[in-house]
């Protein structure tokens, strides 16, 4: 488990991360969201000890990191998949690993075969592509078969086939009752493998809650219908007290979940229904609209690239510029 309790970091007048207060917990899979410059990444540093909080308290398993012996054997993390030594292989790179936590040389054979690198074990991680790299920082959070999982961006690089393994791994590991914590901007990849998300902007927490909860909270839900007898539906629904909306095209929509109600009424009259379809927001949509308040850098599509927009091709840069 992973304890945080009033976590601050501040770098100058720059605050970072503001009385984050959270708790993972075990047995699940955990989202980590947010906008770039929420704070993630500083988030994840303090956890292991890499960056000093100004204030607060953060825990491993109700240990501080710097007093875990053989820390990859209570944490394993992956931040930076190109945090390693390219001269060694990736067989070494795991031995100095294990041999620095207590761990035997045949666990590095282990994680080799999980990640499926043990074909290449012996070459050096400097001629690894992006996504062998991934899978070497993997096998590394692996190595001491630890309870809690941290992985920052794990399907980065990762072909389709490496992203449905990684996913699989981590709700499997969350099956074994191990902690996993993971951060991704993938909003489709992670509704597919978190059960709970907290999500923070400018620092600050946003939401601790179900996946389930999250995306109902900040999304509209509504029915879709279509009826090649529109007219009398709509007086139909009308009489019984529901609100209808024409969107064009022939579609009508009925806010909240009321798709059960709508087809009772809609038999009872023995009205034709073409579509009658519950609607829901995406998790990303539903990212989107919590956290608009929260995105540090904003991109405008009507601006062109490099002046304001609609400015002049030959004018972009001041009254005073002339092309060379």
């Amino acid at each position: 488990m992973i304890e945080l309790e009033g976590l601050t970091k501040r770098y100058g007048e720059k605050v970072a991360v503001n009385n984050l207060t959270f708790t993972v917990r075990p047995g699940i899979v955990t989202g980590f969201l947010g906008p770039n410059g929420a704070g993630k990444s500083t988030t994840m540093r303090m956890l292991l000890g890499l960056d000093r909080p100004t204030a607060g308290d953060v825990r491993i398993d109700g240990q501080h990191y710097d007093r875990l012996k053989d820390p990859l054997k209570y944490i394993g993390a992956l931040l930076d998949a190109k945090a390693m030594h390219g001269g060694r292989s990736a067989f070494n790179h795991l031995l100095c690993l294990a041999q620095s936590n207590g761990i035997p040389r045949s666990r590095v054979r282990e994680v080799l075969d999980t990640v499926g690198l043990t074909s290449v074990a012996r070459k050096k991680a400097k001629g690894f592509s992006l996504g062998m790299g991934q899978r070497l920082g993997i096998a590394g959070a692996l190595l001491g078969d630890p309870r809690i999982l941290m992985f920052d961006e794990p399907v980065n690089g990762l072909d389709p086939e490496g992203i449905h393994w990684i996913r699989n791994l981590m709700k499997s590991l969350a099956a074994q009752g191990r902690t996993v914590f993971v951060s991704s901007h993938l909003m489709s990849e992670m509704a597919l493998t978190a059960d709970h998300l907290v999500v923070i902007g400018q620092g600050r927490l946003l939401a601790d809650t179900s996946m389930a909860d999250f995306i109902a909270q900040n999304s509209r839900s509504y029915v879709r219908i279509r009826s090649p007898q529109r007219e009398r539906l709509l007086d139909v629904l009308h009489d019984a007290g529901i609100t209808v909306v024409e969107t064009g095209g022939g579609v009508l929509e009925v806010a909240g979940d009321k798709s059960e109600r709508i087809g009772e009424v809609a038999a009872r009259h023995q009205l034709v229904l073409h579509e009658l379809s519950p609607q829901q927001a995406s998790l990303e949509e539903a990212f989107m609209q919590l956290t608009a308040e929260s995105v540090e850098y904003h991109a405008h599509s009507d601006e062109q690239p490099g002046g304001r927009p609609d400015a002049p091709a030959d004018r972009r840069w001041g009254d005073d510029w002339t092309r060379s």
